[in-house]
Order: C-alpha cells, then sequence, then structure tokens
C-alpha cells in the first residue's frame, strides 16, 4: 500500500509539472504575440494583439456561441453518422471476401478524392442548410473511419479465433469477446483522425456556401477587414474541435484502458 501510495504521488507530480509547463508554455506565447505587436509595428489590421481579440471578440460574444452551436451540431451529427457507417462496413467488407473485392477498392479510390470538390454539388442540390454540411463531414470522416476498422477486425489472428471457438463459443460471442475488443485500438485510430477532420469538414463546407455557422462568421468578418473577430471565430472553433477530440480520447480510456498505449499514456 505504501509503495502504491509513493507510485500514485509520482504519477500526480508528473501530471502537475507537464500541466505546468503547457500552462507557461501558453502564457509565454501570447505574450511574445502582445508586444511583438507594438515592437515590431505591425499593423492590426494584418495581426491584431491578443488582449484586442477578447475585447472585440467579448463584444460580438452572442454571435459567436450561436455560430459556435450551429457549426457544433453540424459536426457532431456528421461524426457519429461517419462512425456507425464507418464501422458498419468496415464490419461487413472484413467478413464478406465480395466487399473486399468490390466497396474496399472503391472507398480506397474515392477516398483520394478531395471531398471538399463535392460540396458546391451538395449546396446546389440540398440548398444551404444543414443537411449539405452533415454530408460533407460524413465523407470528411467516413473514409478514415471505414479503412481502420477494415484493417482492426481483418488484423486478428485466425489461430486466436479458431481457439475461441473450440472452446464452443458461437459465431456472435465470438465477435464480442475477442474480435471487436481486439479491434477497437486500431478502430481508434479512425475516430481520432476524423474527429481532427470533422470540423474542418462543417466550415469548409460554410465557406462555399452558408448562411450561419463560425465559417460564415469568419468569412463574412475577414472580408469587412475585422482579423480581431477572425481570431476570436478561430479560437472557438479550435475550442470545438478539441472537445471532439477531447471526447473521443476519453473513450478510449474507458473502453480500452487494458491496451498497451494507455498504460504508456498513464504512466
Amino acid at each position: 500500500s505504501y509503495l502504491k501510495d509513493i507510485i500514485n504521488m509520482k504519477k500526480f507530480i508528473k501530471w502537475v509539472t507537464s500541466g505546468w509547463m503547457l500552462f507557461l508554455f501558453f502564457i509565454g506565447f501570447f505574450l511574445f504575440w502582445e508586444y511583438s505587436i507594438p515592437l515590431f509595428e505591425i499593423p492590426r489590421y494584418i495581426l491584431p494583439s491578443p488582449s484586442e481579440i477578447v475585447s472585440k471578440g467579448s463584444a460580438d460574444l452572442d454571435k459567436l456561441i450561436y455560430y459556435t452551436g450551429v457549426t457544433a451540431l453540424e459536426t457532431v451529427l456528421g461524426y457519429f453518422i461517419a462512425i456507425v457507417l464507418g464501422l458498419g462496413f468496415g464490419i461487413a467488407i472484413s467478413f464478406s471476401s465480395i466487399l473486399r473485392r468490390t466497396l474496399y477498392p472503391f472507398f480506397v479510390s474515392i477516398e483520394m478524392t478531395p471531398k471538399i470538390a463535392f460540396a458546391p454539388l451538395f449546396i446546389s442540390w440540398f440548398g444551404f442548410g444543414l443537411m449539405p454540411k452533415v454530408i460533407i463531414v460524413v465523407l470528411v470522416c467516413f473514409f478514415p473511419i471505414v479503412l481502420n476498422a477494415i484493417l482492426a477486425f481483418n488484423s486478428l489472428s485466425n489461430e486466436l479465433t479458431l481457439f475461441y471457438k473450440s472452446t464452443g463459443a458461437n459465431t456472435l460471442k465470438t465477435f464480442f469477446k475477442i474480435r471487436l475488443p481486439a479491434a477497437l485500438p486500431q478502430c481508434f485510430v479512425g475516430f481520432k483522425y476524423a474527429a481532427i477532420n470533422a470540423t474542418v469538414g462543417a466550415v469548409i463546407a460554410e465557406f462555399i456556401g452558408s448562411d450561419k455557422g463560425l465559417g460564415f462568421y469568419i468569412s463574412i468578418v475577414t472580408g469587412n477587414m475585422r482579423p480581431d473577430l477572425a481570431f476570436a471565430g478561430i479560437f472557438f472553433l479550435t475550442c470545438l474541435g478539441l472537445s471532439v477530440f477531447g471526447f473521443v480520447t476519453m473513450m478510449e480510456k474507458i473502453l480500452i484502458p487494458w491496451h498497451i498505449s494507455m498504460k504508456r499514456m498513464n504512466n
């Protein structure tokens, strides 16, 4: 018990130290940014100071919060639809030789195509509402998820599956007890990659055609030569992206705490 308390104390000290290092880094970064503007005589219409961004952004806070909610809805809807579709197709392709010869090469080919190129088409077909943005987010997130899911479910050794079946377990039980847990670490690689791109897809779709959302807001204020408000919008967008990624990371720690990557992160 005494040894365990010492180990826990070391982990706590390490966590506090790393947290302070990150905090000090950002403090230094923003201080350098703040004082480099007058020092190098950078025009404020090119690069505003952090204090000016906070001051002007707080005056437009209601609009920023509303537009963040719009972009968050597009991002979260598209992301979770992509997870459902990606896992479904990934499992189906992994267990079907016909789908591996047909859908898998098709998905790889589509992954090579910039999905943002489809945005003007979706907007012309479905208008400026929620649907075209969600479709773009689904497209951006779907392919990393499905390709990693295919890799994950095909990576399990046949010997382990045969051993588990020899105990009398049926196919369904083998899937949930062996295949799914073994596949989750690789699946989370796809989930994380998709989480990084989810807000990117939503914002670019808003840039191309929208009447609300953070992408629309940033586009409008940039056109009005208001980089202070544009940076405020970018800050809210960054917080949204970090929230999505943080949620996925939290679920990874909950669902696969036994994986070696999680153990190394906790050490």
